[in-house]
């Protein structure tokens, strides 16, 4: 038979069985004292709940120092189940167990205030003990209270996932309502391409991928209380925000997107009620596509941002006949650069001349006979809008 512990001759399992109603409400009044989020709790909650397991774990202590041995499975249940309502409360796992750790130095103060120089051993013992306590404590409340936390955010994804399927499929109101979702009155469609992060093409791949979503998802939860509902891969998607009051800056949420990500990020932006999100998602992925075969710089667009682009891409015999403009410049290469680089510098011959790392009195030549072969003459403002017309076509088609 197990010898019992001792302190100045009494069991410590009898002393602690003793105290146990006492003592939790001194515990869970220290743990409110000393841990801010107990601090916080309904005072229905710590007199109920946290009470009730603590005086439970209480008599789990008593009963691992009477046996010498850590708690069996069955003992440790209620503090699994505990944890898994803390979890469905949000209740921070850190807060948990740092109410473990303080109830297991607040047990030790009480049970050894009145120990002996020959109460020793049993000291050493009873903390042996208590750590084999707190070791399967806190595992079974670290494994219960993640498991819930996975559960629970595994239906929140579902909703997620559903809401979006929802809004994007055109049935928002019905399909949302069945995953419990509440829709916002207006939603900031974007459509965002994402450049390809350095580690991305490195051993560590898709975990470099799904950090760089993370990180652009984090970025722009950062400007709505609700949650974005996102529809990434890799290479970028679609995100749904949320509008309830003010609508964020569309420029602001590029420029955080690519900060966070460490990568160049492209964002086309439409906003709609629930019923026009498919129209807006369209719009803001047709505006995207504008933007990338246009080769604009990073940052934000809208439709307004693009319209002569947009327009172009729009399948019409117009769009031929306008990059046809500029074929009898086909044979001089460098006719055709200046003319697009003039444009580009505002009309500025100097600044055309730097950038082509030219005389200015080359370009001026150059610009003659673009003139001469095209009889458009970019001095013209009703030739200048052809002449960027026809520079926008031709992106769009490709070499003719």
């Amino acid at each position: 038979m197990v010898r019992a512990l001792t302190l100045a001759g009494r069991p410590v399992h009898e002393v602690l069985e003793r105290q146990v109603p006492k003592l939790a409400r001194r515990l869970v009044r220290g743990f409110a004292e000393q841990i801010p989020l107990y601090r916080r709790l309904p005072q229905e909650e710590l007199d109920g709940d946290i009470t009730a397991i603590t005086e439970h774990n209480l008599r789990l202590v008593a009963r691992v120092f009477r046996d010498r041995r850590p708690p069996a499975r069955a003992g440790l249940a209620p503090l699994r189940d505990s944890a898994a309502r803390r979890a469905q409360e949000g209740v921070p796992l850190e807060a948990l167990l740092a109410a473990y750790h303080l109830g297991a130095r607040m047990i030790a103060e009480e049970l050894f205030a009145d120990a002996g120089p020959g109460d020793l051993d049993d000291v050493l013992e009873a903390n042996r003990i208590m750590l084999l306590y707190l070791e399967a404590a806190t595992t079974a409340v670290c494994t219960a209270y993640l498991e819930e936390r996975e559960s629970l955010l595994s239906q929140e994804q579902h909703a997620m996932h559903a809401t979006v399927a929802a809004l994007l499929g055109g049935d928002g109101g019905e399909r949302a309502a069945l995953a419990g979702v509440r829709l916002a009155p207006r939603y900031l469609v974007l459509a965002i391409a994402a450049g390809r992060h350095p580690d991305e093409d490195g051993p560590g791949a898709a975990i470099a991928g799904r950090r760089k979503l993370r990180r652009i998802r984090s970025a722009l939860q950062r400007y709505v209380a609700e949650p974005v509902l996102p529809a990434l891969d890799t290479a970028g998607g679609l995100v749904l925000i949320p509008l309830r009051n003010q609508e964020p800056e569309t420029a602001d949420l590029a420029r955080a997107a690519g900060e966070a990500a460490g990568v160049p990020v492209w964002l086309a932006a439409a906003s709609a009620p629930p019923a026009a999100v498919p129209a807006a998602a369209r719009l803001a992925e047709e505006v995207l596509d504008v933007v990338r075969i246009f080769d604009r710089p990073p940052g934000a667009y809208h439709l307004a941002d693009v319209l002569l682009e947009y327009q172009l891409t729009r399948s019409s015999e117009a769009t031929a006949a306008l990059a046809g403009l500029l074929d009898p410049l086909l044979d001089n290469p460098d006719l055709l650069r200046t003319l697009k680089a003039y444009l580009d510098m505002g009309l500025d011959r100097r600044r055309t001349a730097e950038l082509l790392h030219v005389h200015p009195n080359t370009v001026d030549y150059r610009l003659r006979r673009a003139v001469s072969l095209t009889g458009l003459d970019p001095v013209n403002p009703a030739h200048l809008q052809r002449i960027g017309a026809a520079l926008a076509a031709r992106r769009l088609t490709g070499p003719r």
